[in-house]
């Protein structure tokens, strides 16, 4: 039998209104590590990713975003790059596409 995921359910607020993700430990830490390198609380992290979703759930949505994320930020050259291109990457997303 194959290892079972080690998931985490956790409260947050998207738009106003409470609800949970459920995601790995790791995904919890990497939206942890962007929202405190973008100065963002998770919850507006999670608001600008549910603005952006395009039919996908929100716990897909949020996984692409984290891997998306990380995925622009290595092809940046040099220490102290801009990392705000992710707002721009937010529109080009295309989990569960129209």
């Amino acid at each position: 039998m194959g290892k079972r995921k080690n998931l985490r359910s956790r409260n947050v607020t998207i738009n106003g209104r409470r609800t949970s993700l459920r995601l790995e430990e790791e995904f919890w830490d990497g939206l942890s590590d962007i929202s405190e390198r973008e100065g963002l609380s998770v919850h507006e992290l999670c608001t600008q990713i549910d603005r952006h979703r395009h039919g996908s759930s929100r716990t897909s949505a949020v996984r692409a975003f984290i891997v998306t994320y990380f995925r622009t930020v290595a092809g940046y050259s040099g220490a102290g790059s801009s990392h705000k291109a992710w707002m721009g990457m937010l529109g080009k997303m295309t989990v569960g596409g129209r």
